[in-house]
Parts: C-alpha cells; structure tokens; sequence
C-alpha cells in the first residue's frame, strides 16, 4: 500500500515503493532467508490501472519485472479466448493498437536497436526500425480492418435472414463479465455453448432459439461480457459482437447475485449499454447465482433484500430447472403481449402451408368445408400479414 497525492509521473509508483517490490521480487526468486527454500519466482507486475509506455519501461527497469498494466492483462485474455476469425481480428487490432506507441520504450529497453539506418532490408532512407515496425502496424491493422468489414457483411446478410425468419422476437444476455449469462444460455436454449468459470470465457455472439419453443419463435443471444473501465480501443473493437444487443426486442441483464460488488457491476453494465445507444431498450434484471450465496436461509434473505430493492427484479438459479422454467414463461409472456387475434382460411390446394400457420401462430380452433379450412389464431400482426400475403390474401 502506498499513500500518494498522485500517481508518479516518471514510474507510476514513489522511489521508495518501487525498491520494496524490488526487494519482494528477489526474495521470491533467491528464497527467504528464515526459510533457506525459494518461493514461486514472480513473473509479472500487473497494475489494476492504465499507465503510460514510459512508466512502464521505468517500472519495469526498477523493480526488475515485465510490468503489465490492466489494459494489456484484458488483451491478454481477450487474446487466449478468442475463437472465430472475426474475434481473433478484432483482438489483433487491439493489440496492435495497443503496443504501437510503446514500440519506442521497447527499443529503449531491448537497446540500441532504433538508431536509424537507410536502404536495407525494405526500409526507407533514415527509417529506423522502430519506425519500420510501425509502419508494419499500421499496414496490418488496414487489413484486419478489411477483413472485419468483409466478415460484418457477411453477418449482417445471416441477421437480415434471421430478421425474414422472425418479427423482432430476440433476446440478448447482457451483464458483467462471469455473471453466468453462458450457463443460462444453455439453460434456455438446450445449447451446447462454452460454460466457464473464468472472466471473458464468451468472446462471439452466440444465437440460438429458445426452447422449448414458443409462438413467436424466440431468438437468444448470448454477448461478450462488459467490465469496469474496459479501454475504449476494445469497446470499439468489440462493437460488433455488442451489436446483438441492439437488435434485441428485449434485454436481460444478468447479475451475480452472490458477488458483493454487484451493484457497482449492475452500473458498469448500464453504462456500457447507454455507450453502444442500447439504453432504451426493454430490460429485465436476472439476479443468478442465487444457490452460491449460502443455505436456504441466506438465499431466502438475499432473495427478499433484492426483490425489496429491485421490485420487477428475477432471482434465480440458471441451474434450477424450476428457475430456468419461471424466467422461460417470463420471456414467452413479453413477446406474446402484442399478439392480436385474426382468422385465416387455407384452401385445400394449399395445405402444404399447414405447418407454417402452426409453427408460426396460435392456433386457437379449426374448422373446414368445402372450399378449405380456417384457422382462429394468436400472432403478430407482421407475421399475419406475411401469412396472408402467401395465401394469396393481402389486403
């Protein structure tokens, strides 16, 4: 711990601080003394905060450690998670944004490596080699930019399909990082998606229908998971993974019940979404976890407190099928509310589009005769009208 006005300036941490962690550094690499065994040696110095290129090549230089600051440790795992082409560019990108203007303190570190030199190996006259290095960056972050663009028409082609097959009927998880939104997914959709306890274990968008199956037929998405002051180098990059959520007819944002800094993570959340302009969208609270915050008591209080001070709130388990049940019918109930009432007559030479009434509407009753049959059905009015418009009864 070290009291402090202010950071400082020249290595983030005062002269005598940064001796200690020196000292604390050798200690665990030669072992104490009292001990006469070594420690595990200390391989890195994070610091919960984001400090500049110099402070950290000083830093580094001082108490004798790679340093890493809060930005590099998320690149870090955003980095050993990503697994679609699209995620693993878009990390690149904030990599490579990321080490561009520390390229200069490197060379300083590695030695007299950025002195200039001209014509050899590519480079121009007097370019150095840090600057060449730049350059490189520059180049390789236009192309992962175009590829980005290539693949995001390539998604927005899928969500203009997705928009044919349904009437705006999505969901999307939102909420802090490793608040469970991966394990309800699973719970409401039956799907096989990554469930990991670990931060940013979901880096790609994930779309899968809930199930069982409603009418109208539901879409959930599961999204990348936000976190206090994440760099807005990774909230542009990740953009297109958040663009789910604006999509979305509906959101549920998904808390840690059992996490005693949730409130500050509830906030994180609200701010993140006001940011990617999602702020006015429907948006349910799931409190999950419930079953981590202690016995049946402790969860019953815990429950009570929330449900006080979150009166619309849902305090849940996504591993308690009766809980995962509750908040499926809740979902159904959203998307239902708007549904409107209305006839349609099939004639017999178009029965093949039978299964498209009942997949699509609520079928209320049925009755035939000789022309065909008519069905008395719940939907939504865009659906209807599509319906009749294959019927060959728009009006």
């Amino acid at each position: 711990m070290q009291k402090r006005q202010h950071f400082d300036t020249a290595a983030y941490l005062g002269v005598g601080k940064r001796e200690e962690i020196h000292q604390y550094v050798n200690m665990a690499s030669v072992g104490d003394v009292n001990d006469n065994a070594a420690s595990d040696p200390i391989e890195a110095i994070l610091v919960d905060h984001e400090i500049s290129p110099s402070q950290a090549r000083n830093l580094e230089k001082a108490v004798g450690c790679p340093v890493m600051d809060r930005t590099m440790v998320i690149l870090e795992i955003f980095h050993r998670n990503a697994r679609s082409p699209a995620a693993r560019a878009q990390v690149e990108i904030a990599r490579l944004g990321y080490m561009a203007p520390r390229l200069r303190e490197m060379a300083k570190l590695a030695g007299p490596q950025g002195r200039q030199r001209s014509g050899v190996g590519g480079r121009g006259a007097g370019e150095s080699h840090t600057e060449l290095d730049r350059r490189k960056i520059r180049d390789r972050i236009a192309e992962l930019q175009l590829d980005i663009l290539a693949m995001e028409a390539d998604r927005q082609i899928q969500r203009a399909r997705r928009q044919e097959r349904r009437s705006q009927a999505a969901v999307a998880l939102v909420g802090y990082t490793n608040a469970g939104k991966s394990t309800l997914m699973r719970a409401l959709t039956g799907s096989e998606v990554l469930v990991a306890n670990k931060l940013f274990a979901t880096l790609d968008t994930t779309v899968r229908a809930l199930y069982p199956e409603s009418v109208p037929r539901v879409l959930v998405s599961d999204t990348v998971g936000f976190i206090k002051n994440l760099p807005h180098g990774l909230v542009a990059s990740f953009k297109s993974t958040l663009d789910e959520a604006l999509d979305a007819a509906l959101l549920l944002h998904v808390i840690d019940a059992s996490d005693p800094g949730f409130e500050r993570q509830l906030d994180v959340t609200v701010d993140v979404l006001a940011e990617i302009g999602a702020q006015d969208i429907p948006r349910m609270l799931i409190f999950n976890k419930i079953d981590h915050v202690g016995d049946a008591v402790a969860q019953a209080e815990c429950a009570a407190r929330l449900n006080a001070k979150y009166p619309a709130c849902i305090v849940m388990s996504a591993r308690r099928p009766d809980d995962v049940a509750r908040l499926h019918q809740v979902i159904v109930n959203f998307f239902q509310q708007d549904l409107i009432e209305d006839e349609l007559f099939l004639p017999w030479t178009a029965q093949q589009l039978r299964s498209d009434i009942y997949a699509n509407c609520n079928v209320l009753a049925e009755r035939a005769d000789a022309q065909g049959a008519y069905f008395r059905v719940n939907g939504e009015a865009g659906m209807l009208q599509a319906l009749r418009e294959r019927l060959g009864l728009a009006t």
